[in-house]
């Protein structure tokens, strides 16, 4: 006879489900993943958090929680003239290298994916290259040049370096993306009447929008975050200290105000606010982006 186990309802042998092995593999990726989780949200939350505790608390138990939660740093910073300044200089740094990366970039991309020419190859290699350029390698001749120029410190004397050494990583992105869009579309707009630079404005830029937008949060984020370059231009060219970027006046109110932990904790925080809530809002056109010149 056979069992109830090994029979259906209408008669017909059943299979055993067959239990997966125990894969050890996946517990490591689990682990090591939300070991990086913690590790980069951990610090971010301890100085969120800090901004709410009292510099006594603070110091009475530093891994302590806000007892009682006060928003009195916070009120302070926002009230601070100079914290205003310095978001003023970094929006106004972060969008002018936006714009001149993206601009640029593009333009540079379009002719290296779209022209023919002698050394082409040769000159995307050398777009490549700069990646491995570092910023501190050009630190000395580059203050001697801006201040020759007279643009130690200016905004422009910021933006115009952040530019070109952004352009790098755009131009790596851009190329790919550009070229894979389809060239029927381009004989098409040509026997249409459209010129190359009719092409390039009226189909060229609407499709690369998610390339754009890409490259664009990246300039954005990386100006907003740029310490080395605002030190050697902004502080050491004599710009005024309430015009200093966001990252420099952490570190000048980190020092100014040592003694008042919860302040410099609700500064830096705040200070992170633009960036990240920029980044979160563009987070699928980067990966859209990102995917697109992968594919191409």
């Amino acid at each position: 006879m056979t069992t109830l186990s090994q029979t259906t309802v209408h008669g017909t042998r059943s299979h055993p489900v067959k239990k997966k092995p125990f894969d050890m593999g996946q517990v490591w990726v689990y682990v090591v993943a939300l070991t990086a989780v913690a590790a980069s949200i951990v610090p971010v939350a301890y100085i969120w958090i800090g901004g709410f505790r009292r510099t006594s608390d603070i110091n009475a138990a530093p891994a302590g929680w806000p007892d009682p939660w006060t928003v009195e740093s916070y009120v302070r910073v926002l009230t601070s003239s100079r914290f205003w300044g310095s978001v003023f200089s970094s929006t106004l740094v972060g969008v002018g290298t936006t714009l001149g990366v993206v601009l640029l970039g593009v333009m540079a991309a379009f002719v290296i994916a779209r022209y023919s020419f002698r050394g082409r190859g040769g000159l995307y290699a050398l777009f490549a290259a700069g990646l491995m350029f570092p910023v501190t390698v050009a630190a000395l001749p580059l203050s001697i040049l801006l201040r020759d120029l007279g643009l130690h410190g200016t905004f422009l004397g910021l933006i115009i370096p952040q530019v070109a050494f952004a352009l790098p990583t755009t131009i790596i992105i851009l190329v790919p993306f550009l070229r894979a869009i389809p060239s029927e579309l381009e004989e098409a707009a040509a026997i249409d009447g459209a010129s190359r630079i009719g092409f390039f404005w009226r189909i060229m830029l609407p499709l690369s929008v998610p390339g754009l937008i890409t490259v664009g949060v990246l300039a954005f984020i990386g100006s907003w975050n740029a310490y080395l370059l605002p030190l050697l231009i902004m502080a050491a060219g004599g710009m005024p200290q309430d015009l200093w970027t966001l990252p420099l006046g952490v570190q000048q109110f980190s020092t100014q105000y040592s003694s008042d932990t919860g302040a410099v904790l609700a500064y830096t925080s705040l200070s992170m606010v633009p960036a990240l809530a920029f980044f979160l809002l563009a987070e699928k056109r980067i990966v859209g982006g990102l995917t697109g010149a992968v594919k191409g």
